[in-house]
């Protein structure tokens, strides 16, 4: 993709940044105007297990450009967040969150060019006792 690009711990993010997932059967356009913002893991149930590395975007920052029928949806819990993973080869794309309904975190690690594990001082949130759950 072209455009303007930002540095995030010497890791080029494009403005308009493709992600896919591992087979790629599900590809995906964001819109990285703000770079990646915050970065963080969870460490709620689900996310323990996944392990990813996310950043949000208001839900207009995502486009999907290949593969919406190849997505599965999971939900659990209080079924507010929802969760989207390829049907085919099982990686997790982006979700809308719970806590911020109005925007998608996505997985940096499906970020074409970019090595999450590169990425350093990534904080977790409590997503054990969120607040939701009160």
């Amino acid at each position: 993709m072209t455009g303007n690009v930002t540095e995030v711990d010497g890791v080029s993010v494009e403005t308009k940044h493709k992600a896919s997932c591992h087979c790629g059967a599900v590809a995906i356009v964001l819109d990285l105007r703000q770079g990646l913002g915050e970065l963080r893991r969870c460490d709620c149930s689900m996310c323990r297990r996944r392990g990813a590395i996310v950043a949000s975007v208001p839900l207009a920052g995502i486009s999907i450009i290949k593969g919406a029928e190849d997505l599965t949806l999971y939900q659990f819990n209080t079924h507010t967040a929802k969760h989207y993973f390829c049907r085919h080869c099982g990686i997790y794309t982006h979700h809308q969150r719970r806590s911020n309904p109005s925007q998608y975190g996505f997985n940096v690690a499906c970020l074409e060019g970019i090595n999450p594990l590169k990425l350093s001082n990534i904080p977790t949130h409590d997503g054990v006792h969120h607040p939701a759950d009160r």
